[in-house]
């Protein structure tokens, strides 16, 4: 790599760092509910994609099973997600929202989409999508490695 590219990868992950710092103080700032982004996202696609087992949590949020274990352990003492029977496998079980995990998550969208738009309100629509698709281009080329 030549070095000019390599002082603007430098440059680039201290802004990536500082964006990553900022949108956290921004969460916690306003983060009311005391979830982490991570439990939002658990309710939101258990909201969007329903039942789904813990393995298919931890592929959607890049986390291990443990990791989801401990997340929905708070999840489930609140009240807002409920292990069910899985249909198929007695053995197994999956994790369902709950009407008040559905409230919460309603709730929490509004404070992230409060929290965007501070941060990114200032961006057009081109410019988001071009965001998005590089930073999904990074996602997937770190797992075809």
């Amino acid at each position: 790599m030549d070095q000019e590219k390599q002082i603007t990868l430098t440059s680039l992950f201290e802004v990536v760092s500082s964006i990553e710092r900022k949108w956290a103080n921004e969460w916690n700032n306003q983060n009311v509910l005391g979830f982490s982004k991570s439990h939002i996202l658990i309710l939101d696609y258990l909201s969007q994609e329903g039942p789904k087992r813990p393995s298919a949590i931890a592929d959607r949020l890049k986390v291990t099973t443990g990791g989801v274990t401990v997340l929905t352990s708070k999840l489930i003492n609140a009240g807002f997600i409920e292990k069910t029977q899985h249909a198929t496998d007695r053995r197994a079980f999956q994790l369902i929202i709950t009407p008040d995990g559905k409230d919460i998550l309603e709730k929490s969208r509004q404070q992230v989409s409060e929290i965007l738009n501070n941060m990114f309100g200032m961006l057009s629509a081109e410019e988001i999508q071009t965001l998005r698709e590089i930073f999904a281009k990074l996602l997937n080329s770190e797992s075809t490695r």
